[in-house]
C-alpha cells in the first residue's frame, strides 16, 4: 500500500505532462506545413493557422517571427515559442485569424541592421523579403482584411518586427516586438502604427534599453505605444507577452 501511494504524485504528474503535450501537439497540428516559392525561385517554409471561416467574412492576418533558435528548414521549429498561443480554443474563438509562422533558414535573420548602431541598411534580408512577398500573396488567396494585418516577433523576431514595420510602415495595422530592437531614426515613419513593446529587465541577451530608447522615440513624435517590462525577467519575456490576454484583445482591436 505504501508503493501504491507514493507512486499516486508521480502518476498524476506523468498524467498532467502527457496531456499538455497532447495539447502542443494538438495545437501544433492546426498549422499546415506550407512552402512559399517565388518567380526566381527562392523559397520560404512556413506554417499556417487558417480559421474556420465564412466565404464572405474578412479575417486578420497575424505574422510571427520566431528568435534565432528556432533557425533551420524542418519547418516545426518556429513553433516552439509563443504562436501556439494564438491556436488555443479560447483565442481561435475570441480572435479568428490567419496565422502565418515563417521559417528564417540558418545563417540568416529576418533583419537588416547595420551592426555599429541598429540603422536600417538599404535592402531587406532575403527572409524578409519573402516574408512581404508570401504576405502580398496570402492577400489575394485569402479572405483577408487589409485593414488588419499584424505582425510579431521575438527576440531576432523582435528585431524584424522593427524592420518589417520600418521598411512597409503603411502595411501593418499593429505591431508587437518583444525583447528587440530597432532603429531610433526610424520613429517618425513608424509612430503612427499602434505598438506594444515587451521586454525583460534582466535580459541578458538583448539590452532592455534598446526598448527602452524606442519607447522614449516614438513617445517623442506623439505615439502613445504600449510598453511592458517585466521587472525580474530575462530573455524569455515573450512567455508572458503572449500568454496575456489584454495583449491579445488589444492587437485585435487594432484596424487602419
Amino acid at each position: 500500500m505504501k508503493i501504491l501511494k507514493s507512486t499516486k504524485p508521480i502518476l498524476l504528474l506523468f498524467l498532467i505532462c502527457c496531456g499538455s503535450i497532447s495539447n502542443t501537439y494538438s495545437q501544433s497540428s492546426l498549422f499546415s506545413f506550407e512552402k512559399y516559392t517565388n518567380a526566381t525561385g527562392d523559397t520560404l517554409k512556413y506554417r499556417q493557422l487558417v480559421p474556420d471561416y465564412a466565404i464572405s467574412g474578412k479575417y486578420p492576418l497575424v505574422i510571427f517571427l520566431h528568435g534565432s533558435g528556432e533557425r533551420g528548414n524542418d519547418n516545426e521549429a518556429q513553433l516552439k515559442w509563443g504562436v501556439l498561443n494564438f491556436a488555443t480554443d479560447e483565442n481561435m474563438k475570441l480572435h479568428p485569424a490567419i496565422v502565418i509562422a515563417p521559417q528564417c533558414p540558418q545563417k540568416n535573420q529576418w533583419y537588416n541592421f547595420s551592426d555599429k548602431d541598429n540603422s536600417l541598411l538599404p535592402q531587406a534580408s532575403k527572409p524578409m523579403g519573402l516574408v512581404i512577398e508570401l504576405i502580398k500573396e496570402t492577400m489575394e488567396k485569402y479572405p483577408v482584411d487589409l485593414n488588419r494585418i499584424y505582425i510579431t516577433g521575438l527576440s531576432m523576431g523582435g528585431y524584424g518586427t522593427f524592420d518589417a514595420i520600418s521598411r512597409f510602415p503603411d502595411l501593418f495595422a499593429a505591431a508587437v516586438p518583444v525583447c528587440g530592437a530597432g532603429d531610433l531614426t526610424k520613429a517618425p515613419l513608424i509612430a503612427h502604427i499602434p505598438m506594444w513593446i515587451f521586454h525583460g529587465a534582466l535580459d541578458g541577451a538583448v539590452d532592455p534599453i534598446h526598448s527602452q530608447d524606442m519607447l522614449k522615440a516614438l513617445s517623442k513624435e506623439g505615439a502613445h505605444p504600449g510598453f511592458t517590462q517585466y521587472p525580474e525577467v530575462g530573455h524569455f519575456s515573450w512567455i508572458a507577452a503572449y500568454s496575456d490576454p489584454m495583449m491579445m484583445a488589444w492587437l485585435f482591436r487594432q484596424q487602419k
